[in-house]
Order: C-alpha cells, then structure tokens, then sequence
C-alpha cells in the first residue's frame, strides 16, 4: 500500500457525514455502542457499519468491557486533524460573513 493509498483510505472513511458525527462525538471520550447509538441517532446496524469502517481505517480502536463493546479514537492525531479542520470551517464561515456583511 502507497502512501497515497493510506492517504485516501483514511480520507475516505472520515467522508461521511455519519462517519463524522461518530468521530466528532467520541472526541471527548470512549463511550459504548449503545451509549453512541443514543447520540448519532442511527439504527444499530447502520451504526455498526460505520464504526466498523473507520476501526478498519484505524482512526477508532475498541475494546470488550463484558458485553459492552467500548469505542475511541485510537490516535490523539485524529483529534488533532479535527481540530485543524474545526479552524478552517470557522475561517470559511467568518470570510462567507464578511463578504456577506459587505454586500449589505
């Protein structure tokens, strides 16, 4: 596998609004299936795709606590990249404002 190739895999599974909400939720902590089912608000199987796919492209990790399985974002960079991105929406936002408040 390529750089690039590690590249878009990554990419590709942060490129779902759903896969987002999921990262964006556990960004603050582990929390359980059921726990993060509540929160994203997806049936469980969509859900479990999901998690399955950003767990193989190694931005979560989980681990069994009985029969509770907990997830997280296995690498504090994925929280980093987040942030990096968090900043560049705000940025887009605040230069739409601007042009807007200057058409008024």
């Amino acid at each position: 596998m390529t750089l690039e190739d590690m590249y878009v895999r990554i990419y590709k599974a942060l490129a779902h609004p759903i896969r987002i909400k999921i990262v964006r939720t556990l960004r603050d902590g582990p929390l359980c299936v059921c726990t993060l089912n509540e929160n994203v608000e997806f049936s469980q199987s969509n859900l479990s795709q999901h998690l399955k796919i950003l767990k193989d492209s190694g931005i979560l990790k989980s681990e069994k606590d009985g029969l509770r399985i907990i997830y997280s974002i296995k690498d504090d960079e994925v929280k980093i990249l987040l942030d990096i991105t968090d900043k560049i929406i705000r940025n887009e936002i605040s230069m739409m404002n601007s042009r807007l408040s200057g058409v008024e």
